[in-house]
């Protein structure tokens, strides 16, 4: 997940200097605007854009059979595609790492918020609910977990349950709004030397050492993925978690108030 349009040199001495290429402090967030209900044969759906990175998230809810040692709940697949449109850095093909590790995270963070209860997707004795949570990359430009796991959230959020019915799966007409067990979203930051800042641009994170993404509700901290080779302190994590309780909560607000 990289691009270069700069130097490496050029973004240390900005950062040496406490500044970044939009002018942005270390732990802000770039223009964040979302927009649902934009893929009709969704459950439900969001379109996101942080800055410049734009993502779909899109939510389809189907009956199947339940996973053999869990056969009292439903089943929740989430999945994330990279497609070259987004970037020249991205290939066509099989899943690459990138793309399995930001579906993974996203998944990680959904299920233990408990956003989805799975106990409550049970049809009947034979059939559940299976969610499925795609991410679509449209372009990238850095941030992709925040990104991605806020438009899962959104769709999740704004999505409608399906009816079964007579064997059949009923879309259309008089649904109820899906409920989420919780709420929980992302804050991811890039290490870059010894300067860490929150949400990356795509020529922050050509050059980061270390990224650490904290996915959290209004109390609990639900999920930590940390990538790439650099390390942080403890100090430096320890007030990492502080800064994503207080950004998540922006970050829930704007998704709550989609509802």
């Amino acid at each position: 997940m990289q691009i270069r349009t700069v130097t490496e040199d050029f973004i240390a001495d900005l950062l040496a200097n406490g500044k970044r290429e939009d002018g942005r402090d270390f732990m802000s967030y770039r223009d964040i605007k979302v927009q649902t209900g934009i893929v009709p044969n969704a459950e439900g759906s969001a379109m996101v854009t942080f800055g410049d990175t734009k993502v779909i998230g899109a939510v389809k809810i189907s009956p199947g059979e339940p996973m053999p040692d869990k056969p009292d709940e439903g089943n929740l697949m989430t999945g994330a595609e990279l497609h070259p449109m987004a970037s020249e850095s991205f290939d066509t093909g099989p899943p690459s790492p990138d793309a399995i590790e930001l579906g993974r995270v996203i998944d990680r963070g959904i299920r233990a918020s408990n956003m989805i209860n799975p106990k409550a997707l049970v049809i009947n004795d034979e059939l559940v609910w299976s969610v499925f949570v795609d991410v679509y990359v449209l372009n990238y430009d850095g941030n992709l977990f925040d990104a991605g796991m806020f438009a899962s959230a959104a769709a999740l959020n704004t999505c409608r349950m399906p009816k079964y019915e007579d064997e059949k799966v009923i879309r259309e007409g008089n649904l109820e709004k899906f409920k989420p067990g919780g709420l929980a979203t992302s804050c991811t930051f890039a290490k870059l030397g010894k300067s860490i800042v929150l949400d990356a641009s795509g020529n922050e994170e050509a050059f980061m050492d270390a990224r650490i993404t904290i996915s959290n509700d209004e109390a609990v901290i639900r999920a930590m993925q940390k990538g790439l080779h650099g390390s942080f302190t403890n100090a430096e994590l320890e007030n990492l978690i502080d800064i994503s309780f207080n950004k998540s909560k922006e970050l829930r607000k704007m998704i709550s108030d989609l509802r």
